[in-house]
This record gives C-alpha cells, sequence and structure tokens, in this order.
C-alpha cells in the first residue's frame, strides 16, 4: 500500500503529524508526504518518509499563471501521479490542501465540515471523518484519519530524534562556546495574544540563574527580532545564537537543560525530541495543542500565574 500524507505547514502542525507516518509505514505502508517548501527541512532524515513531495503555495499565489509556476505544478502533478497512493490523508482541512491532495488521484480522507477552518473545503474529500470526543489532542484527531485510511494505531507519540543525526555547523559552532547548563528562552509567537512577555522571561530567566545557576539562551525564528532585542536588553548576559535551520534547532533544545515558550513550534519541536519543556498558554487550548509527551510542565492561562509560581514550576521541572 502507498499512502500520501498532505500535511503543509507549519512546525507544531508538522510535528503533530508525524505518527500518521510511522504508523503507516510500521502497518507496512510507503509513505509520501507534501509539505511546503519552508517546512521540508524537517521531514529529512525522517526513515517514516519514502518520499517527500515540496509545494510552494505562497510563490504560486503572487504569479499563478506564470511559465514558472505552471511548470511547478505540472511537475508536482507527475510525481504525486508517478507515486500513485492508494490512499490520500488530508491533515490539513484548508482549500490549498484539499486542491493538492486531489491531485494525486486517490481518495481522499480528510476532516468533516464542522471540522476545518475552511468547511467548504470538505467537499473535495472522498471520506469524510468526524473525531468522537475522546479525541481532543490534535495528535489523537490527526491519527483518527490514519484508522478510517484503514491503517491500525500502534503508537502515538511524535517523534523527531531522526533530526538530531543531522549536521548543523552553526549550532555546533554556537553550543561550544556555550557554558551549561542553560535554560532556552522562547519568547516568539505566532500572535500577540500567545505572547507572554519579554520582562516576565527575564525574570524567570534571572530565577532560574539564582536558584540553579542557569545561563540563559534566547531562541527565535523569522519574526522575532524585536521581541528578542528587547529580551536581550532586560537580560544582557543572554546568548543568542545565530538563525538555526530545523537540524540546528534540534541540537540546540537537546543541549538546554530547559525549554521555556508559548504554544510555538519549537515547544513541539522540543517535546518530540523527549527535552523538558515549560509551556505557557494563554487563548490556545493545551488539551487541544500543547505539548503532548510531556505534559506536567504545561501552563494554562499564563497571565492569570504569579510568576512566583511559574518560577516554582520551572524549578520542579528541572528536579
Amino acid at each position: 500500500m502507498r499512502l500520501l500524507i498532505v500535511r503543509l505547514s507549519s512546525l507544531g502542525d508538522v510535528i503533530h503529524a508525524l505518527p500518521l507516518a510511522e504508523n503507516a509505514r510500521a502497518a507496512g505502508a510507503e509513505v509520501g508526504w507534501l509539505i511546503e517548501r519552508p517546512f521540508a527541512g524537517l521531514l529529512e532524515g525522517n526513515r517514516d518518509c519514502a518520499r517527500i513531495f515540496v509545494a510552494d503555495t505562497r510563490r504560486w499565489r503572487k504569479r499563478p499563471l506564470s511559465p514558472e509556476t505552471l511548470s511547478a505544478v505540472a511537475t508536482l502533478y507527475r510525481a504525486l501521479r508517478e507515486f500513485a497512493p492508494d490512499r490520500t490523508i488530508d491533515a490539513q482541512g484548508l482549500w490549498k490542501s484539499s486542491l493538492l491532495a486531489r491531485l494525486a488521484a486517490a481518495p481522499v480522507v480528510g476532516f468533516a465540515a464542522a471540522e476545518r477552518r475552511e468547511a467548504g473545503s470538505a467537499l473535495l474529500a472522498t471520506v469524510r471523518v468526524t473525531p468522537d470526543s475522546a479525541a481532543r489532542h490534535v495528535v489523537d484527531r490527526n491519527l483518527v484519519l490514519l484508522e478510517a485510511a484503514g491503517i491500525p494505531i500502534a503508537s502515538r507519540r511524535p517523534d523527531a530524534a531522526y533530526l538530531s543525526s543531522l549536521p548543523s555547523a552553526a549550532a555546533d559552532a554556537f553550543l561550544a562556546t556555550q557554558p551549561r547548563p542553560f535554560v532556552l528562552l522562547h519568547p516568539g509567537a505566532g500572535r500577540p495574544e500567545k505572547a507572554w512577555g519579554e520582562a516576565r522571561f527575564a525574570r524567570l530567566a534571572e530565577g532560574l540563574r539564582r536558584e540553579r545557576g542557569l545561563s540563559a539562551v534566547v531562541s527565535w525564528g523569522p519574526g522575532d527580532q524585536r521581541r528578542v532585542e528587547r529580551l536581550r536588553a532586560l537580560l544582557p548576559g543572554a546568548a543568542v545564537p545565530p538563525l538555526l535551520d530545523f537540524a540546528g534547532l534540534a541540537r540546540l533544545l537537546l543541549a538546554s537543560a530547559l525549554l521555556v515558550a508559548g504554544d510555538t513550534g519549537p515547544l513541539h519541536l522540543a517535546d518530540a525530541l523527549g527535552v523538558a519543556t515549560l509551556a505557557l498558554f494563554g487563548p490556545t487550548d493545551p488539551e487541544r495543542n500543547g505539548p503532548y509527551r510531556n505534559r506536567r510542565g504545561v501552563v494554562a492561562s499564563m497571565n492569570a500565574v504569579p510568576d512566583e509560581t511559574i518560577l516554582l514550576r520551572a524549578l520542579g521541572i528541572l528536579k
């Protein structure tokens, strides 16, 4: 059997979909994965994915009728048809993922309209699935799609350990200069309401330095530069690595004693690597989107929790 997984983005969502590929390969399926170009590196070295197909929808939408775009879409179409999956799982549930899923000309298993952000895209699914109330977390909801495709579930925990074997000269060079142990702070957030605030990150880092002797390293990604500058001003001794690829980020996470972050991709990558995390949640539901492997460090309603309580939680995780 050949199975195509369509989960185009983003970092955390791709991590939460990893058990789809792991279980499918364990059941004997040959797995292909269709993913957006900026996130394709997340699947590099993943033995569960026999083929990785790359889409570049952001670029395609800017010039939909250009020769370049038409040629790229045609190339992807031919590659998917050559792969010839028996089933396709659309784990994203958007119009763009639904349209791309249909390129492979296989029955598409996807969520029912009420379970999607773009409800109308359910029209393109052959099998429409409604997870029951027991499947609260995104990982479990994804696996319901796999069961609907006739594949049994043997493992549920996302596992990104394969990334740690990939080289990253930039991460290695930075870590060679960094004293241990250190706490890794990730102040970035996809939406402002998900951010905890640089001042609170700084106070927590000072408490961890005082109580456990941890130095501070500030993790960042595209769009986080201003937050990082503000945090560095509050924590003059904090180290900031260069912008790292996914393999480099994995190495940095594995070297840390603790990651402190909101509901962001690096948090979910850290959890899939087995790294200790302090997960700060505000508007999003940690029961649905929180760390899956280790939920002990989740702080819900972060802005209502005193700094002292969060420091104690962090110290408890470090024991």
